[in-house]
């Protein structure tokens, strides 16, 4: 609705630039002695202004095309505002009753450390990343191998996939992220590369933040590629950051700050000459960057990780506050999708299962992006359906990693109790 009107607004504005542009260029608008007598105040003020006294017709027409020209500099800025305006982000619905992705035995890959051919994908396809690239939504997929190990002893690669409707997908055959025999094996093995975040720079290079996991520590790391396949792995966000004090402090889940250009890609913002990214699990802190690798997160007074947000007894982020897909810059503020996890004990959100997953939001100030604007008291998306009620790990998830412009509408990627993929789409465009 908000289209058609701005498009017929449009069609009107510019019948009457024309119609007004033919009128000043006639050749007997100047000599029109009929039209004299029409002269207004305003007319004659003008005239009196002007050294070269055409006539007030003339003039009455420039104003005309000035007035035009400014409402159309209004409009343009309306629709503009009119579009960050409607991301509210609080009309998801979910499109289809059914997972879009799960995992799948029938695609095998040569392990580069053991050697062996695995079953790559066979025990959960989860947590999805998302970008938009040619005009088609691809994700990077979590996907585990064996699943007769417990919860977080499997190995995690991560793959892809890709679709021309943002629902039903093409896996592509074999890992493009994993663990291997390089620099970064000690931070990536058994556990693997769990849990990707991607976004894009305006030159188009892709940054993915995923998480390390040795078996002992989980560590944020990062990669970059040209084409989604072929990554290069830059270890640890915190390798280096006030001399590797926080290079074996666990870290996870990072969503670097993002802005959406006029043509609706989502490229990574720089603010102050630097990147940023929220990021954490227990609690979210802001990191920056000059280079998109090499990481400094904000300290506290006491030298340790400044806590921007934090769980809240009573709600359904009562035990965990971790960072979801990349951050947006929007008229209201940046805003930031987090997942939260219920306690497990009476801290807990009484209207929620004790231990769910759930989607929440907060914006924070674009002018201090420490600053806290809006957090939202209850969850924007809960598992409501059987494959999100439970899985792998056994309480409900809706876990959001991946969220892209697509279509002219939002669409959310989730992960559904460790074990399969959802998505949700917003009402609104």
């Amino acid at each position: 609705m908000k289209k058609s009107i701005r498009m017929k607004t449009f069609l009107t504005l510019e019948k009457s630039k024309i119609k007004i542009m033919k009128q000043i260029n006639h050749p007997n608008v100047a000599t029109n002695t009929h039209s004299r007598h029409q002269v207004t105040d305003s007319n004659l003020l003008i005239d009196s202004l002007n050294p070269k006294k055409e006539s007030p017709v003339k003039n009455s027409l420039k104003i005309k095309a000035i007035l035009f020209l400014f409402a159309w500099v209004l409009l343009l800025l309306s629709c503009n505002k009119t579009q960050q305006e409607s991301w509210d982000f609080t009309s998801f619905y979910k499109p289809v009753d059914y997972p879009i992705i799960g995992p799948d035995s029938s695609f095998t890959f040569i392990d580069p450390i053991k050697g062996d051919t695995v079953q790559w994908q066979k025990a959960d396809v989860f947590n999805p990343g998302a970008i938009v690239k040619d005009d088609k939504v691809y994700l990077l997929l979590r996907c585990e191998d064996n699943p007769a190990a417990h919860l977080g002893g499997r190995t995690s690669r991560i793959g892809l996939a890709c679709s021309e409707d943002g629902i039903n997908f093409t896996k592509y055959p074999v890992p493009v992220l994993y663990p291997d025999n390089d620099a970064f094996q000690m931070y990536d093995y058994p556990g693997g590369c769990e849990d990707p975040r991607v976004t894009q720079t305006d030159d188009s290079i892709y940054v993915m933040a995923y998480t390390s996991w040795n078996g002992e520590i989980a560590r944020l790391s990062t990669a970059f590629s040209k084409d989604l396949i072929h990554w290069e792995k830059k270890g640890p966000a915190f390798a280096t950051a006030y001399d590797g004090k926080f290079l074996d402090t666990w870290s996870k889940s990072g969503s670097m700050i993002t802005e959406m250009k006029k043509d609706g890609k989502l490229v990574l913002s720089k603010i102050d000459g630097k990147y940023w990214m929220y990021w954490g699990e227990q609690f979210v802190n802001l990191a920056w960057s000059t280079n998109l690798y090499d990481w400094y997160p904000l300290l506290d007074e006491n030298g340790e990780l400044k806590k921007l947000i934090t769980p809240r007894k009573g709600k359904f982020d009562s035990m965990l506050t971790e960072c979801g897909p990349p951050a947006i810059v929007t008229n209201q503020g940046i805003v930031l999708f987090y997942n939260g996890k219920n306690a497990d004990n009476d801290d807990c959100d009484p209207t929620l299962p004790r231990s769910t997953y759930s989607v929440g939001k907060v914006v924070f100030d674009k002018k201090n992006l420490q600053s806290v604007i809006y957090r939202t008291d209850t969850c924007l998306l809960k598992p409501t359906l059987p494959y999100e009620l439970t899985g792998q790990y056994k309480a409900g998830t809706v876990f959001a990693e991946g969220l892209v412009y697509f279509k002219s509408k939002w669409f959310l990627y989730y992960g559904t109790a460790d074990s399969y993929v959802g998505v949700a789409v917003s009402k609104l465009e």
